[in-house]
């Protein structure tokens, strides 16, 4: 797969072995555009990467690149904002219709997905009520799915402990939760983590 990403994009295509190191990437070499993200990448946990770079960086378009090929993920990867989905067995005519299609600012499935997609049943609210939430809403959910508290929170991220209060209290009305288990429940189960 990587090879054949080499022949479509060229000699501007930057590799990282884990999620932390496509981060430090995309902090670093600031004109990257795309961003192909491999769900099971150390480091990635299902699709809060995704959620992650979108949130960090929101001008640079991802394209999930798996073997896994269950439309249901594929779906959430796109209301959550992926521009598209190529799965790994993909010919190199396949990847290049994609990559030139995604930074035409369109969005790209393989032919027979599109279908398949179109015809689920609507995606589940939550992951529609977890797009709409700010980078900084979304950092801290993700924190208190992890089970950080309050203060540890605060700690973490720099702010201070109200400031993380008036974030976890915004997240709790934004995906229609009573508490903090529910959300970090619902977080996990729309990201496709266990």
């Amino acid at each position: 797969m990587c090879q054949a990403l080499t022949e479509v994009v060229g000699n501007r295509l930057f590799e990282a072995s884990s999620f932390s190191e496509t981060l430090e990437q995309l902090h670093s070499q600031r004109d990257i555009e795309l961003v192909f993200l491999d769900l099971n990448m150390p480091g990635n946990e299902g699709l809060a990467g995704l959620t992650e770079i979108q949130s960090l960086f929101p001008d640079v378009l991802v394209v999930i690149v798996s073997a896994q090929e269950e439309p249901a993920i594929i779906q959430k990867a796109i209301t959550l904002g992926a521009s598209g989905f190529i799965p790994k067995s993909a010919s190199i005519t396949c990847i290049s219709q994609a990559v030139t299609q995604v930074l035409d600012g369109e969005q790209w499935l393989p032919d027979n997905m599109a279908e398949t997609i179109a015809n689920l049943p609507p995606q589940d609210d939550v992951t529609e009520r977890l797009a709409q939430l700010t980078p900084h809403q979304f950092k801290v959910l993700k924190m208190v799915a992890d089970g950080l508290l309050n203060k540890q929170i605060a700690h973490e991220l720099d702010i201070s402990e109200s400031t993380v209060k008036q974030h976890v209290s915004a997240v709790l009305k934004k995906l229609n939760v009573i508490n903090r288990t529910k959300a970090g429940v619902a977080f996990k189960h729309a990201m496709g983590m266990h």
